[in-house]
C-alpha cells in the first residue's frame, strides 16, 4: 500500500500554462483523506515552487532545488543542503570556460546577471515543448520577479558570497548548444561532490551530492516511519530520476524521457491531461484489490 507520493511540478503536476489542473487538486486532496503524505518535489527554489500550489488552497511539504532544501506543510524548514564556496567556484570555472550562461539560487533569492538572457531560455523551453510563447508575458513575468525581489539583478555572481546570510544552494545552467552542455555535464561529473541533472533539454542543474530528490524523499520517509516499497514518485525529466529509482511505485508521465518510461511501474497521461491525478487513483486502485 502507497503511504507517501512525491510529485514533481513542471511537466508532471503543473500543465503548460504552470497550473494545477482541477482534477489534480481533487486528486491529492483524495490521497490525504485516504492517509497518503503528498509531496512536491522540484527543481524550483520554495518562493517559486509556492506561487502555483497557493491557489489550490493543497497544504503539503516541499522538495525544493532538486532536494538542497526540504519544507514541511508549515514552510518551516527541515534540511538545507549548500554549495560550498570550493565546489562554486569550481562550477563557474566549468560554465565560464565553455561560455554557458547560468544563474545563481540561494536560499533568498536567484541571481541574474542578464534579464534577458534568462528571457531567451524561457523562450527556447517553451519552444522544446511545442508552445508558442508569449514573449510580453514572459517578459512581465520576468519583471514582476525582479519587482516582489525574488529575482535579483546584479553586475556580476562575484557579489553573491560577501552578502550575508546567503547559502549558494543550485546553480541552473542553459546554452542552446547542446555539444557545449553535454561537454560542460560530463566534466561537471567528474568533478566529485556534486549532482548533476537537468529538468529541460539545454538546461543543467548543479547542486551538492547529498542534494538530491532521491535522497530527500528517502529523508521524508525516514522520518515519518515509512518503508521505501510505500512510497510512490511521478517524474518526467532528468532531474526526477533519483527519487523514481529509489521508490518502489516510480511513476513517468506520458510527456517524460524514454528513459524514465522504461524503468517506471507506470506510465501515466501527459501533464495536460492530469497525469498525476490518475496515477493516484490508479494506484490507490490497485492497493485495494
Amino acid at each position: 500500500m502507497i503511504r507517501l507520493i512525491a510529485t514533481d511540478m513542471d511537466g508532471t503536476l503543473l500543465n503548460a500554462a504552470h497550473e494545477v489542473s482541477e482534477e489534480n487538486i481533487k486528486a491529492i486532496q483524495y490521497a490525504q483523506s485516504q492517509g497518503i503524505t503528498v509531496v512536491i518535489a522540484t527543481g524550483r527554489a520554495f518562493y517559486e515552487a509556492n506561487d502555483p500550489i497557493q491557489p489550490t488552497g493543497l497544504k503539503v511539504p516541499y522538495i525544493c532545488l532538486n532536494g538542497a532544501e526540504i519544507r514541511d506543510e508549515s514552510f518551516d524548514i527541515m534540511h538545507t543542503s549548500k554549495l560550498n564556496h570550493e565546489l562554486y567556484q569550481r562550477i563557474r570555472d566549468v560554465l565560464s570556460e565553455e561560455l554557458i550562461y547560468y544563474q545563481v539560487y540561494t536560499n533568498l533569492g536567484i541571481y541574474t546577471e542578464d534579464p534577458e538572457r534568462d528571457l531567451a531560455i524561457y523562450l527556447d523551453i517553451a519552444k522544446q515543448t511545442g508552445q508558442t510563447p508569449n514573449v510580453e508575458k514572459i517578459r512581465a513575468h520576468i519583471q514582476h520577479r525582479i519587482d516582489v525581489g525574488s529575482l535579483k539583478v546584479v553586475d556580476n555572481y562575484d557579489q553573491v558570497e560577501d552578502i550575508p546570510g546567503e547559502l549558494i544552494m543550485k546553480v541552473l545552467a542553459h546554452d542552446v548548444d547542446i555539444d557545449k552542455v553535454n561537454r560542460a555535464k560530463a566534466r561537471l561529473e567528474k568533478s566529485g561532490n556534486l549532482a548533476v541533472s537537468s529538468s529541460a533539454k539545454g538546461n543543467i542543474e548543479i547542486t551538492h551530492v547529498d542534494a538530491q530528490k532521491g535522497l530527500a524523499v528517502r529523508t521524508i520517509a525516514d522520518q515519518l516511519g515509512i518503508d521505501m516499497k510505500e512510497v510512490m514518485a511521478v517524474g518526467d525529466n532528468l532531474n526526477d530520476q533519483s527519487m523514481l529509482e529509489v521508490v518502489g511505485y516510480p511513476v513517468a508521465m506520458a510527456n517524460a524521457l524514454p528513459e524514465l518510461k522504461a524503468n517506471a511501474s507506470f506510465v501515466t497521461t501527459s501533464n495536460e491531461e492530469s497525469g498525476v491525478a490518475k496515477a493516484i487513483y490508479h494506484v490507490i486502485e490497485e492497493s485495494k484489490e
